[in-house]
């Protein structure tokens, strides 16, 4: 099976730039409701994956106030996760062993440029879907 089949594109993933301010990654988190983002960087390339404890760690151990978020790059917050990303023709036992791990996974194409993420939701819900198919009803 192709990862692509699980692909939510990029168009429909809210990622942050690597260059917006501290202020601006909690405003967007908070409006969409997200409690972790892709960070991109100026070309398009997957940098990292930015959490809320990884900016309420940076605000606390910096002593920040949230009207001084806005002085502080993105870039400046340390991300204490690893959310590894996955190619696009990469096997689905790949995908599989990162998505256990993973709430979401994120996909880069040849040229390393982020397209898009996998949820880990989306390949639970295939797996369910399927794993009955063609059991009888009797077993069920």
């Amino acid at each position: 099976m192709n990862i692509a089949f699980f692909l939510l594109p990029k168009q429909q993933v809210m990622h942050i730039p690597q260059s917006a301010t501290l202020r601006q990654t909690l405003e967007r988190m908070e409006h969409h409701r997200y409690t972790a983002v892709p960070i991109l960087d100026q070309d398009g390339m997957y940098v990292g994956t930015v959490t809320e404890g990884d900016l309420l760690w940076h605000m606390k151990n910096n002593d920040l106030s949230f009207d001084q978020t806005n002085k502080i790059k993105l870039s400046d917050v340390p991300l204490r996760m690893s959310n590894h990303p996955v190619h696009v023709d990469a096997d689905i036992r790949d995908l599989i062993s990162l998505v256990k791990v993973q709430n979401f996974v994120p996909v880069i194409d040849d040229l390393k440029r982020f397209i898009g993420i996998v949820r880990r939701s989306d390949v639970i819900d295939y797996c369910e879907k399927n794993m009955w198919a063609g059991v009888p009803q009797t077993l069920l």
